[in-house]
């Protein structure tokens, strides 16, 4: 089974894998994607279709926090591939004891880890090294008009970002709502 363990956090939803690596003379080996495992695992069942690659040249880039609406929400499965990145992800699903809380980790190409990020969540990371390339899988195909936001430094996030000056960042994303402004298409079942 390529997944060696699987952590929970503080919100349930997110989960961070880390991966099995086989190596010898030649280098190493890891199985990045594998449904009977991910089930095996106890993860929720997922259709992905289509898979994304990001390219940041500044270390201090800052993508996030997204989302897309109902009915074209999307899960996502990242991995960086070269560098290194502070990963965030915010519960907005109205109704959730867990409401407006977030949870971070880093993740490097060093290290063979996929974070699952649920529908439901605002999500973002900011790269800590140059020349950073993540990949991530979605369940629904891009679309503009569900596109969505949060402020990525709203302080009511209690975001800790590594790098709060002199970001690299497009427009749109340091004009998203705040959380108090935010107005969620999100719903928790629990």
């Amino acid at each position: 089974m390529p997944i060696e363990s699987v952590e929970t956090f503080a919100i349930p939803g997110p989960a961070l894998l880390t991966l099995k690596r086989s190596g010898d003379e030649r280098g190493w080996f890891c199985e990045t994607w594998n449904a009977r495992d991910w089930a095996d695992a106890g993860l929720p069942e997922e259709r992905w279709v289509q898979d994304n690659h990001a390219f940041s040249a500044a270390p201090g880039t800052t993508r996030g926090l997204h989302f897309q609406a109902p009915p074209r929400a999307q899960a996502k499965l990242i991995q960086v591939l070269r560098g290194r990145i502070f990963d965030a992800m915010v519960d907005i699903r109205n109704g959730s004891p867990t409401y407006g809380k977030s949870v971070s980790v880093k993740l490097g190409a060093d290290h063979p880890q996929l974070l699952y990020v649920p529908a439901g969540f605002a999500h973002g990371y900011q790269t800590l090294a140059a020349d950073t390339l993540v990949m991530y899988k979605v369940t629904d195909h891009y679309a503009p008009e569900a596109e969505g936001g949060l402020l990525w430094s709203d302080p009511a996030l209690s975001i800790n970002w590594p790098s709060s000056e002199d970001v690299v960042m497009t427009g749109r994303d340091s004009v998203w709502p705040d959380i108090a402004s935010l107005q969620s298409p999100f719903s928790y079942a629990s």
